[in-house]
């Protein structure tokens, strides 16, 4: 009977201080999974966390040869999890944010079957290091991606989560900035279904290296959400945008229609102008959606055979090779 392999991967980027305590919290037995190993993906540090990382035991390391942020090297970590033949797989953060121990409950509905995805509810509201703002800001941004994704997920922008082989198979993160609400909003497309657990949190060791500020995290999270949800619903989108444009230039004729009736039509000919010009840019913008529909019709198929591709992919019980710009060191090459 094959053994079932849990790989607990770990997205750094100079993390060589709070990696230590991260590691020393993950759990090396879980109660249905016959094998635990730790990853760690190095997103180009330049300090000794990859030092740090075997010094302590880790089973395989993905190095980045430059940084290329940290959606990246979560899908770096996914597909070589995936290669390693991983049958589920948790993400947690280096900077020892999430509590190792809570693990076992994140693959619990895995393990049982109840769930494709399963999410760790840090239950911000009751985080003490997090301002108000920030948690007003969280709850918000959190109740547009369940409305968008159809999902029931408390906390979208935890990074603490569990996914079975198939649902990774099934992933595709195109977004640079950050995977957590593009891969929410995804996996509720592709009726995924996604379990949340609540999970503990330890003090905060640093302040956060995703965005720079509020308002940077604003804007990179609004566009992000705005850019997968048009990937997915295309149509929806232009064809909301194009009627409004078409009800504006229309509600302009209109106007111009009661001036000209009323006798004073002649003062208002820009109304009429505008009207055409709104109700020609409505119909532009709405066949744009039937053609971005058709293109996601094609970006499906596309994702289809990336899944067939990772299925057909051989495991590997010793190192697998890795793609251009990174190196994979593991500790099964020495077994």
């Amino acid at each position: 009977m094959k053994q079932t392999t849990l790989i607990i991967q770990i997205p750094c980027l100079d993390e060589a201080v709070t990696l230590p305590a991260t590691l020393a919290d993950l759990p090396r037995t879980i109660a249905g999974i016959d094998r635990v190993e730790i990853l760690v993906i190095d997103d180009g540090s330049t300090d000794a966390t990859v030092r740090v990382a075997r010094e302590h035991g880790v089973d395989h390391i993905v190095s980045l040869r430059r940084r290329r942020g940290l959606a990246a090297a979560f899908m770096a970590g996914i597909d070589t999890c995936l290669k390693l033949g991983a049958d589920y797989i948790v993400n947690t953060d280096g900077d020892n944010q999430y509590c190792g121990h809570d693990i076992a409950a994140l693959v619990a509905p895995l393990v049982a079957g109840e769930a494709d995805i399963v999410i760790g509810d840090r239950n911000v509201q009751a985080l003490q290091h997090m301002s108000a703002g920030r948690k007003l800001l969280q709850r918000l941004g959190s109740w547009i991606v369940r409305q968008l994704s159809n999902t029931r997920v408390p906390d979208t922008t935890s990074g603490f989560r569990a996914y079975t082989r198939e649902a990774a198979l099934r992933m595709t993160i195109v977004s640079e900035f950050s995977y957590t609400l593009e891969s929410i909003i995804q996996a509720g497309k592709k009726r995924m279904a996604i379990a949340h657990v609540p999970v503990r949190t330890n003090a905060r060791t640093r302040p956060s290296r995703l965005f720079h500020n509020v308002w940077h995290y604003l804007k990179q999270s609004g566009s992000t959400i705005v850019r997968i949800y048009t990937m997915y619903e295309p149509l929806k989108v232009f064809a909301t945008i194009g009627a409004v444009v078409l009800l504006a230039g229309i509600a302009t004729s209109v106007r111009f229609l009661y001036f000209f009736f009323t006798g004073s039509g002649a003062g208002h000919v820009q109304s009429l102008l505008l009207s055409a010009v709104l109700v020609i840019v409505g119909f532009q913008v709405v066949l744009m959606g039937l053609v971005a529909d058709v293109i996601s019709a094609n970006r499906k198929l596309l994702e289809d055979l990336l899944y067939r591709a990772r299925v057909g992919e051989p495991t590997s019980a010793r190192e697998p090779q890795a793609p251009a710009g990174m190196v994979i060191w593991s500790a099964r090459q020495d077994d």
